[in-house]
């Protein structure tokens, strides 16, 4: 006898169906997502001198962070987001074309920044700066809009809210942050930096991955969505941490920076907790290979927050914001977003090439699991030698790691181009 599923779970896969924008929006995001993807890793080897002792600044590689955190991360975020927060609020987008103008401002925008900050060439990376800022700023409107009208799924919806309000903060400090690398008014520049990487790593991309995990991970497993007063206090201990750690960095107060990483500890015990409950009580025992890169995310983000709280104690001083950057940004956030991703793509590929007289066809059959074998082994590998070419100070290790991570990059690319192919062949 089959358990039963709570309602806001189970209504997810209906809901998606129901409120399915046209292909070209969310995949227009994931295809530049891909590209970006394999941008970021041929960036690290070209980059991989300064990375081990990199801590703030211009340069490149503050050009290989915006291709991975712009051009990956958040391209992914507004390609998902645009998908399935409608499904979750249960309010449809007001129009669609402003969804296409964001990408048309960010990836632009993106490749000029990141060709100026790389070379430190003040115009080109403002102008490029300000166009992605518009195509961030957009994309902020529009999930604040569908957030107001929200009727459902309150743990994501106040997830989502703090995702925006980090969102545009991150965004006013970056183009500071661009125009003083030219006038240098900023006081406390450096400050200013961390209060940026925090609200983009645990602001907006961390509170949009711990708030569609409360229905991604019980849509694909088939389980029973997690008790929304436990995923309210996880998120309430999420945005203590969140406001203590930008307040800290922005005062110089590393007393205050550190309060800000216990707490996000504690919202974050509290929310893997929450995830290994839908993962035991799932109906779906086999989950695939992807949820080997979801677990191993969450194996590093307390890792991550741990050598946070060490730095802001100052007692672990060896280079340490490298080292944190590799844990946060690809142990964790790049790790769980491929981990979705390669789900997503069959999934949305499979109700778009469902029709009127024809029933969806089988995610696994639009699936292509060799370059995803390959993508998985790639992956681990690129960012373990990543870690550890910081750790030794090897740039000739992180340049190995790199061209690895290009190969599994370019064999995800081959998955996603196959899907779509998968896709048109079946509809």
């Amino acid at each position: 006898m089959n358990r039963p599923i709570k309602p806001a779970a189970a209504n997810f896969l209906g809901g998606a169906k129901s409120r399915l924008l046209p292909f070209s929006i969310p995949f227009r995001f994931f295809g530049g997502a891909v590209f970006f993807y394999l941008a970021f890793w041929l960036a690290v080897v070209w980059a991989a001198p300064e990375i081990p002792n990199f801590a703030i600044g211009p340069g490149r590689v503050v050009g290989a962070l915006h291709l991975l955190t712009l051009g990956v991360l958040a391209a992914t975020a507004f390609g998902a987001a645009f998908q399935l927060l409608p499904v979750a609020t249960k309010q449809p987008l007001r129009a669609e074309w402003p969804a296409r103008l964001v990408a048309w401002l960010l990836f632009p925008g993106l490749a000029l920044f990141a060709a100026g900050i790389s070379e430190t060439l003040y115009l080109p990376a403002v102008a490029g700066g300000a166009l992605a800022a518009a195509g961030v700023l957009l994309a902020g409107a529009l999930l604040a809009d569908n957030l107001a009208r929200a009727r459902g799924m309150i743990a994501v919806v106040v997830h989502g809210w703090v995702a925006v309000a980090s969102l545009f903060a991150l965004a006013a400090l970056g183009l500071l942050l661009v125009v003083d690398q030219h006038h240098a008014f900023l006081g406390g520049r450096a400050g200013v930096g961390v209060a940026h990487a925090i609200l983009a790593v645990f602001g907006f991309m961390g509170m949009l991955a711990l708030g569609f995990s409360y229905v991604l991970v019980p849509m694909f497993g088939l389980s029973p969505a997690p008790p929304d007063r436990a995923a309210l206090a996880s998120f309430a201990l999420a945005a203590a941490g969140l406001g203590l750690g930008v307040a800290g960095a922005l005062a110089g107060l590393s007393w205050m920076l550190a309060a800000g990483a216990a707490a996000g500890l504690g919202a974050v015990a509290l929310h893997l907790r929450l995830m290994a409950g839908a993962m035991r009580t799932r109906m779906r025992k086999r989950l695939g290979p992807s949820f080997l890169l979801v677990r191993a995310a969450w194996a590093c983000l307390p890792l991550a927050l741990l050598l946070g709280l060490l730095m802001a104690l100052d007692l672990w001083p060896w280079r340490g914001p490298a080292l944190f950057g590799a844990l946060a940004l690809l142990g964790w956030l790049l790790t769980f977003l491929l981990g979705m991703l390669q789900r997503i793509v069959p999934f949305l590929a499979s109700m778009h090439a469902s029709g009127a007289s024809r029933a969806p066809p089988l995610v696994s059959s639009l699936t292509a699991e060799r370059p995803l074998a390959l993508h998985r082994y790639a992956h681990a590998l690129a960012v373990a030698g990543v870690i550890a070419g910081i750790a030794g100070d090897w740039p000739v290790v992180i340049e190995i790691a790199g061209a690895v991570g290009a190969a599994g990059a370019a064999a995800f690319a081959w998955f996603f181009i196959g899907t779509l192919a998968r896709m048109r062949g079946a509809a």
